[in-house]
């Protein structure tokens, strides 16, 4: 059953409303992730008639509500969003669906108020101050996940390029925002050509990943991805997720280096940490369309799906046509990462 929790109360998907006057529908103003989840229903003592409570799961819950707080408080939505209080919200709600396997999706909204409105000394609130964080609209729905074809995720799919292109010097570009309405449409085309994603370039022309997923590429032994926000002119140890240095506050863009507008995947983050545990390292780095058309293997990862193999761009072969053996791998990685969720009590 599809739950909703919205500012405090969980209720049917079906009663959930949304203010008129909210500033995510009136302009837009506000971010969302998604992650994958369900409940392990635990075997009854067959000694005591009362059914134990479900445990809920999410994969990689942490990080996805972190990416959340970043996104808010860079974006000026809010600076004290409590991921503890979100991470409680989002667990209940999942184990209120009681669905096996559940899409989770967190919206978080400026509410209904005035981004621009001034209090009486003609300083600008914000959402995020003191006396204006309550009014932020904070939604959150578990409701029946995807299911993936197998040939899809074992034969591969087709990949077009989007004709949007991502700017580097839009901040919100490398945020989950509510303007999403152009990469939903960018699929929408790719749809009716027969293809599952659309990868999309910046107007710099280097490849950003999907509409809706993040990309790994595989070139004569070395895999290699695009940088992402927050890895701009940082280094990596082999096989790290994070830069090398005290804090992501310290990492700065080197001379010449533009701003990322491609946003930190946490699974493409997943799939750096299996690949590292295997002895393969990932490489950072801008690349181009030359880079995505001679690769031997195109991944794309989102948490819906996992990690997709494309065998075909723009009608041209991936390698052999056929998945690789590192997608084959991370496939299966996965697969068995979906077998033995981490339950939360």
């Amino acid at each position: 059953m599809a739950i909703a929790f919205l500012n405090g109360e969980f209720m049917d998907v079906s009663e959930a409303r949304v203010a008129a006057l909210d500033a995510g529908l009136q302009h837009g103003v506000g971010v969302f992730d998604t992650m994958l989840g369900g409940v392990v229903l635990a075997e009854a003592d067959a000694l005591d008639d009362d059914a134990p409570e479900p445990q809920a799961w999410v994969l990689a819950l942490d990080e996805h509500l972190a990416r959340v707080a970043t996104s808010c408080q860079e974006l000026g939505l809010s600076n004290d969003l409590s991921t503890d209080g979100l991470s409680r919200a989002v667990l209940e709600t999942v184990r209120r669906s009681m669905l096996r396997r559940a899409r989770i999706r967190i919206t978080v909204t400026g509410g209904p108020l005035n981004l621009l409105r001034r209090d009486p000394s003609g300083k600008v609130e914000q959402p995020g101050s003191s006396g204006a964080a309550g009014q932020l609209t904070i939604l959150i729905v578990a409701s029946a996940a995807t299911e993936y074809p197998e040939a899809m995720l074992t034969r591969g799919v087709s990949a077009v390029i989007a004709d949007t292109k991502a700017n580097p010097f839009n901040a919100f570009e490398s945020h989950k925002t509510l303007n999403y309405w152009w990469r939903l449409r960018e699929l929408q085309l790719a749809a009716a050509k027969g293809a599952a994603e659309a990868m999309v370039f910046s107007v710099t022309n280097h490849l950003c990943g999907g509409c809706v997923s993040s990309v790994l590429l595989m070139h004569k032994g070395e895999v290699k991805t695009p940088l992402a926000r927050g890895e701009e002119g940082a280094t990596f140890e082999p096989g790290a997720t994070e830069p090398a240095t005290a804090g992501a506050g310290e990492v700065k863009r080197a001379p010449g280096i533009l701003p990322s507008p491609v946003l930190p995947s946490i699974t493409r983050t997943w799939a750096i940490r299996q690949l590292a545990s295997e002895g393969i390292v990932v490489r950072r780095c801008m690349l181009t369309i030359n880079d995505l058309l001679e690769a031997d293997e195109v991944l794309l990862c989102n948490s819906s799906w996992g990690v997709l193999p494309v065998v075909q761009v723009e009608g041209r072969l991936v390698g052999s046509g056929s998945p690789g053996s590192i997608g084959q791998r991370l496939v299966r990685a996965w697969r068995d990462e979906l077998a033995s969720p981490p339950l939360w009590e």
